[in-house]
This record gives structure tokens, C-alpha cells and sequence, in this order.
């Protein structure tokens, strides 16, 4: 492209980070990084009754988590208020604003008579100046707002990067408050004036922003600043087949950090709703960044599926390093009253991984290795009989003089299943009851290398004791 590529995401920090604006981060982050350009944050916090710095961190750490690295910013609207206030000026001395004295009871019966009348509610442009229009007298004690003139015929249009060509009328829409009386600017100006200075190329955002998008447009033209190319990209539904949002059924991205996702994860889940690449379901960041387009941007809503996510974190865990993971499960563990050699509880991972679908089941497995065993009477009665005590007595033997490695215990199993002339499921079943309190483990030679020597030979020979037919 001729001109730098610049996108970027502006949160408001009234909450956390949560997956829709997640997942159009990631198709500006994604855009910008296929074509060398630059990803930029902006904190949209004009909203300053509801805007917390909890929110901005919980916004920051969600998309560092997450890997989004921004090239600019954090840029926050509050602390640009000169220079919207300095556009706000020109466009009051050119007439492309105006200052308005209407009170909220005043519109509002205004608002009635319209509804009265069958008409749509709208600001009715009583303080709009006009030729030869003789205004009301400022009241007094009254604190203006400014309102923007938006033109009051023709058409709005522009060519979605998602949805295509869009066309609103101006006489859909009315005179724009951007500033209110207490002098603080509006989302839909200071947008404009953001955009504009940091030279954004292309806008990703939720489609419930389109009603707004014709009058940034106007204020785009009004200042006589490039317009970016707008992408409107669809909802994300819940289950109930409703939109997820703050409000309703959303959670922070960071509560799936929590929960024991992988961000990888999460990047490949959240951009295959609503983009693809053939029937591509799992892809690596960087095979992401190669292959976005906004051509293949769906226009249809996108349906989250929890079952679909895990399959997909199940997959990333389990080509995880294991040392990498047992970083990110060590806490988990610790939470759970354990704490484990790092080498051996990567081992245990490594050797648990492929059945979890988060890392959070991943520490749930690998208690397993770090509590202790209860095993139940009626489970250790059922399999462990008295045919079956002298083969096990005889591998504790073994065991006590063998390299404690998997291949040396597998081949002891195999040599005292030869000398009884059992097969493994006849020894494997009820050693797996006496050590590990359970009849199914992972494979039979790498949980007891696991379980270590010691504490192998001790359950079984603590299991066997009393058990008619025990060979001394």
C-alpha cells in the first residue's frame, strides 16, 4: 500500500476487556502486522463518571496476555482535552457548531410532541443557526452544550470493509451533541479528532457502531480530514443465540486466562469467529498475520461454542512446552496446597497434558502425584486378590534393585509377568489401585516412575500386607 497501514483499538474503560472487543483487536492488531503498518492503543475514557483504573489495567494486561503488542500508546482521551477543545473553537467560528441552550426537560417534551405527531424523536434544531432565523435569548444560569451542524439533505456512504456498500440519510439523523455542558467531549467527536491525528487508515469495530459511523463521516468532512475505510465486523452470540456483552453473558478475556487458557488459544478462537482461511480451524499467530484479508470477513453473527474453544486450547496445550507449562500451572498448584519441583512437575505434565482441555484439569490430574493416596476398600478388595499378590510382591522386589526409569520398570513388569504367566491388565489393574488409588492412569511404566521408587514400593507392599497369599 502507498500510505502506512494504521489501525487501532479504543477500548472504554468502564469494564473489562471483554470478547468482542478482544476479538476485533485482534483483526486490527492481525491487519496492521500483514501489512507492515502500525497497531495503536487508545483509552476512550471521556466517559469519566463510569471509567475506572482498574478497567484501563484490566484493558492493558487483557491485551498483553493476549500478545496484542501495540506500537503506539496507550493514548488516553482525557488528557488530549486542549486539542478538542481547540477543534471544537474552529468549528464554532466556521458555523460547523453551535451552541445549544435547550435543557433535558425542554427536549424531552419536545421529544413527546414529535411522538404525538407520529414522527421519529429528534433534536428539533430549535438553537441551529439559519439565515434570517431569529434565535431564542440565551437563558440565563444555563450551561450550553455544543452541537455539531450536520448537513440536512443527502446521503451518507461508504464502503464497509465488511458489510459492503452502506447508505444512511442525513434526514435520518440529527444535530450531534459534542460537547457537553459540563465541557467534556463526546464519544462520536473526539473519535473524529483521535482518528484524524494519529492518521488511523482503517477502522475495525463492532457493527453496532454503524449508526454512528454517518456522523463521523460528516465530522470527517466538516474538518476537511481523510476519511479511514470504516469495517463494521457482526456480533458475537451466547448460547441463547443473544449478543455477548458487558452487561450480559461476556466475561473478561483475562477471567479465560484464569480458567487456564492459553492465549494462543484464545488469539485462534476469537479470530475464526467471523474470519477465515479456507477451512482452516487451527493456525499459529503468525500464519494469522500472513493470511488476513478483509475479504474473507463474514457478515453473519458469529455463535460462541465453549465446547469448540476447548477443543482448540486442548490442541495448544498439548504442543505446549512442558517447562512452559509447568510455569503457568505452578500457582495453581500452590493454590491447591502443593509445591512441586519444577522438573518433575513438567514431567507430570508432560505425561497428563493430552487429556485436559485446560490448565486448570492439567493441575487437577497432576494432584494425582503430590497428594495422598486413599484407596478404597471395595475398590482394593474387587482387584486386588489373592491370585495376584505373589506377582506383585515379587515387582516390589524388583523393584527396590532396578534403574528407575520407565523402560527398566516396564521391563520388570514384563519379566514378572513372564515368571507368573499373566498379561499385563492382570498386574497393570491392581498396582494402578494400590499406587495411584484407581483402576485408569496414564501409561502403567511412566506414572510409576513418576510416583518414584519409595513411595511405589511402599504402597504396594503396605497394600499387599494381610492379604492371604502374600509370598514373603
Amino acid at each position: 500500500m502507498s500510505v502506512e497501514v494504521r489501525t487501532r483499538i479504543a477500548p472504554s474503560p468502564t469494564g473489562f476487556l471483554h470478547l468482542g472487543t478482544a476479538r476485533t483487536a485482534i483483526f486490527s492488531w492481525a491487519y496492521a502486522r500483514h501489512f507492515g503498518g502500525r497497531f495503536v492503543l487508545r483509552i476512550e475514557d471521556t466517559d469519566v463518571a463510569r471509567s475506572t483504573p482498574d478497567a484501563v489495567a484490566a484493558i492493558i494486561n487483557g491485551l498483553a496476555w493476549l500478545g496484542l503488542d501495540a506500537d503506539e500508546g496507550p493514548v488516553f482521551q482525557m488528557e488530549r482535552l486542549d486539542r478538542y477543545r481547540a477543534v471544537v473553537a474552529g468549528m464554532l467560528a466556521d458555523g460547523s457548531a453551535y451552541f445549544c441552550y435547550s435543557t433535558p426537560d425542554e427536549l424531552e417534551v419536545a421529544r413527546e410532541a414529535q411522538r404525538a405527531r407520529g414522527e421519529k424523536p429528534r433534536y428539533d434544531g430549535r438553537w441551529r443557526p439559519e439565515p434570517g432565523k431569529v434565535l431564542p435569548a440565551v437563558p440565563p444560569g444555563v450551561s450550553p452544550v455544543v452541537r455539531f451542524r450536520n448537513p440536512p439533505d443527502g446521503d451518507v456512504t461508504w464502503d464497509d470493509l465488511v458489510k459492503g456498500p452502506i447508505t444512511i440519510s442525513n434526514r435520518e439523523i440529527d444535530d450531534l451533541i459534542i460537547v457537553r455542558a459540563d465541557g467534556v467531549p463526546t464519544y462520536n467527536f473526539c473519535v473524529v479528532v483521535d482518528d484524524w491525528d494519529m492518521r488511523i487508515t482503517q477502522v475495525f469495530r463492532g457493527d453496532e457502531h454503524v449508526n454512528n459511523t454517518p456522523w463521523q463521516i460528516n465530522i470527517f468532512g466538516a474538518l476537511g480530514a481523510p476519511l479511514p475505510r470504516f469495517g463494521h465486523v457482526p456480533v458475537i452470540l451466547g448460547d441463547d443465540g443473544l449478543k455477548l456483552s458487558k452487561r450480559r453473558g461476556a466475561v473478561s478475556v483475562l477471567a479465560y486466562r484464569d480458567d487456564g487458557y492459553l492465549p494462543e488459544a484464545m488469539v485462534n478462537y476469537l479470530a475464526r469467529l467471523g474470519w477465515s482461511h479456507g477451512d482452516e480451524e487451527l493456525f499459529t499467530r503468525e500464519q494469522l498475520v500472513e493470511w488476513f484479508d478483509t475479504r474473507h470477513l463474514v457478515k453473519s453473527a458469529a455463535h460462541w461454542d465453549p465446547k469448540k474453544l476447548a477443543w482448540v486450547n486442548n490442541h495448544y496445550i498439548k504442543a505446549a512446552d512442558d517447562t512452559r507449562l509447568a510455569t503457568l500451572v505452578a500457582p495453581m498448584m500452590i493454590a491447591r496446597g502443593v509445591s512441586p519441583d519444577a522438573a518433575h512437575l513438567a514431567s507430570v505434565i508432560a505425561l497428563m497434558k493430552d487429556r485436559c482441555d485446560t490448565l486448570v484439569q492439567v493441575a487437577d490430574a497432576a494432584m494425582l502425584f503430590y497428594r495422598e493416596i486413599a484407596v478404597a476398600p471395595e475398590l482394593k478388595a474387587a482387584t486386588v486378590t489373592s491370585a495376584i499378590v505373589p506377582a506383585l510382591a515379587d515387582f516390589a522386589k524388583e523393584a527396590a534393585t532396578i534403574e528407575w526409569t520407565r523402560a527398566a520398570i516396564g521391563a520388570s513388569l514384563k519379566t514378572v509377568l513372564a515368571a507368573h504367566g499373566l498379561k499385563m491388565p492382570q498386574i497393570a489393574v491392581p498396582l494402578r489401585v494400590l499406587v495411584a488409588g484407581r483402576k485408569e492412569t496414564p501409561s502403567l511404566d511412566a506414572t510409576l516412575e513418576l510416583f518414584g521408587r519409595r513411595r511405589v514400593i511402599d504402597a504396594v507392599t503396605k497394600g499387599l500386607d494381610g492379604i492371604v497369599g502374600t509370598v514373603d
